[in-house]
């Protein structure tokens, strides 16, 4: 089996069953190979989930791109929504390999350059559409992303889904204030 269709099948498999603690060899079986087939291709439990993430991660930057003909604030709620959909599958995993990228722990060497700067760029455009100036474009980026990442935080600890919902539209409108 290919090491891409492993991951496309550990994805759904993580969609469906969660991450919970399941062993390498419990994975395995659920994706229908061997974990000496996990191993070769992702080195580990943790490398699978890692790469896991970062294939949900670029799913969600995918999307991003593929609504930006949208006007802006559309764009805005269409991934909002879309993104909490995710996050209610794949958060807590999201999470704890957070944590485990700012212990500095091996697995997570790709996945830490990818949590934050391959997100700056394209929310650094969606900002400029937005009529961010240029120069504050970066700066706006970096708290956008920021702020979502907590509101999906909180929406994982309390499950409060309007509340979360309804401060996510307040940034909204904080950043459509006149500067």
């Amino acid at each position: 089996m290919s090491r891409e269709t492993l991951l496309g099948d550990a994805v759904e498999y993580f969609a469906k069953n969660g991450i919970g603690d399941a062993s390498l060899r419990g994975i395995a079986a659920g994706l229908g190979t061997s974990h000496r087939m996990l191993i070769y291709h992702f080195k580990s439990r943790e490398g699978l989930l890692a790469e896991v993430v970062r294939t949900v991660e670029q799913q969600q930057r995918d999307l991003l791109e593929e609504l930006t003909g949208l006007p802006v604030a559309e764009q805005s709620e269409q991934f909002w929504r879309k993104v909490t959909e995710a996050t209610l599958i794949y958060g807590p995993l999201f999470f704890e390999l957070s944590a485990h990228a700012m212990r500095d722990k091996p697995h997570t060497a790709e996945l830490k350059a990818d949590l934050i700067n391959v997100w700056l760029p394209p929310l650094v455009a969606l900002c400029i559409k937005a009529g961010i100036p240029a120069d504050q474009a970066p700066r706006y980026a970096r708290l956008g992303l920021a702020a979502s990442r907590g509101l999906l935080f909180d929406l994982l600890l309390t499950g409060d889904r309007t509340g979360v919902d309804e401060a996510s539209a307040l940034l909204n409108r904080l950043f459509s204030l006149p500067r």
